[in-house]
């Protein structure tokens, strides 16, 4: 019987699906599943909805329920992390303080001085998991599913080189399945290699039958306007550096400095898209403000149905745990782990998203060799911030933070360096309860 712990229990979506999946395999479906979360409320209805799972999938499966991070992680076989520091009532100051001196953030949970200090808070807590992880389940897979992903799975991995730790995104499975919908290809058909940083790897190759499939994408986006409106940013991108890019719009739209600098372009890129992740200013914390009234009916809503969907879904986890210690099918997979020797054009040790084969081996980064340079040149700035990042987190130094945020491209092309210097003052103040380990 294998154990695995999901640490941020807590996050309904995730564990959810997560726990369907894992049980789906029959090589797991009698793990034991620990659920830890600081939140009891949380906890009580997670670990009902965990129970649903088992008993109408009528699995062998048992439930840990716990506050106690050590009882869930002792002897564990994977551990899944999916926790929210400091909540949204915290988190909100990193997207309205920006917001105050011109920096508009759609989404603010991955780069930019809205993701970076919500790496600053999470960092701490992150190295403190793992040092537990390191005590009691020193051989666990470990898989994070919390943002900002890059600078949290480089300071994971950097303080702890031992441990299996990866990092896992939706978008590139979630992207590449999207494009086959627009060419109408079935997926089973469509193959790919994608590779650069975290929600901003591009599809280096996109082939539907072993053929090259960018062609079909192009007619598509160009002559199908609903096409071209589902990702307006994501295709201007495509048409202008000539790849694919991997997240939504929205999130993408922070991530450089041509779509959010001016309120002319936020208009006519930003707010009009049809896809799942509009670019309005604050659209994720909207929806999360909005969840924090709702989320017990939503909840409830899910358990009050006859029959839950048990139906495996397309999340990496289970299919990485059952290739390692389930039935020992290989997975490939697109994981964040850190560059050595992966991406040629990208900075030594940085945290990239590239192939990983998950096998009874372990995990094992796949060679890709050098980007595009027009695409390096893009993911170097955002890798550099994050590498300084994660450096400053480290030793506590504010003034790498300062200068991260200095080079990020959407900041620096609104704002003067005193006006970011004053911003990141603010930031910091608001902080300071969060942040007590920073000069």
């Amino acid at each position: 019987m294998k154990k695995i712990a999901f640490i941020g229990a807590g996050s309904f979506g995730f564990t959810r699906s997560l726990v369907r999946d894992i049980l789906s395999f029959p090589a797991l479906e009698d793990a034991t599943i620990a659920l830890m979360d600081i939140d009891e409320e949380r906890l009580s209805y997670i670990e009902e909805a965990v129970n649903r799972i088992i008993k109408d999938g009528n699995y062998g499966a048992k439930v840990i329920a716990t506050t106690d991070r050590i009882e869930a992680l002792k002897d564990a076989d994977g551990v899944v992390i999916t926790i929210l520091q400091g909540g949204v009532q915290v988190w909100r100051h990193d997207i309205e303080i920006p917001k105050k001196y011109g920096v508009d953030i759609n989404v603010g949970d991955t780069r930019g001085p809205a993701g970076i200090f919500r790496a600053l808070r999470t960092i701490p807590v992150m190295l403190d998991i793992c040092k537990d992880i390191d005590q009691y389940c020193p051989d666990a897979i470990v898989l994070n599913y919390t943002n900002p992903m890059a600078m949290l799975c480089r300071a994971m991995q950097a303080e702890y080189p031992h441990l299996a730790i990866t990092g896992l995104c939706h978008s590139v499975q979630g992207t590449a399945a999207m494009l086959a919908k627009w060419i109408g290809a079935p997926m089973e058909e469509i193959t790919y290699k994608c590779a650069g940083i975290n929600h901003q790897a591009f599809y280096l190759d996109f082939k539907w039958n072993g053929q090259d499939a960018y062609p079909l994408i192009h007619k598509a986006i160009t002559e199908n306007t609903d096409i071209y409106n589902e990702e307006q940013v994501r295709n201007e991108m495509y048409l202008h550096l000539d790849y694919y890019v991997t997240e939504s719009s929205g999130h993408n739209s922070e991530y450089n400095a041509w779509f959010r600098k001016r309120p002319d372009l936020i208009e006519k890129y930003c707010t009009h898209g049809t896809g799942w992740n509009p670019g309005e200013y604050a659209y994720i914390l909207k929806e999360y403000l909005a969840r924090e009234d709702n989320w017990k009916d939503e909840i409830k809503e899910w358990l009050d149905q006859d029959k839950i969907d048990l139906e495996r879904g397309q999340e990496y986890a289970a299919y990485i745990f059952n290739a390692i210690f389930g039935d020992g099918t290989m997975f490939e997979f697109n994981g964040n782990v850190r560059n050595f020797g992966l991406i040629d054009n990208l900075p030594e040790g940085c945290c990239v998203e590239v192939p990983v084969l998950a096998s009874k081996r372990g995990l094992d980064p796949i060679h890709v060799g050098p980007l595009p340079a027009q695409l390096a040149i893009l993911n170097n700035i955002n890798a550099g911030c994050e590498e300084l990042v994660v450096e400053a987190s480290l030793t506590g130094d504010r003034r790498k933070v300062f200068h991260a945020i200095c080079m990020d491209p959407l900041t620096s092309a609104v704002l003067s360096l005193q006006e970011i210097q004053d911003m990141v003052d603010e930031m910091f103040e608001m902080n300071k309860d969060w942040l007590p380990h920073f000069k």
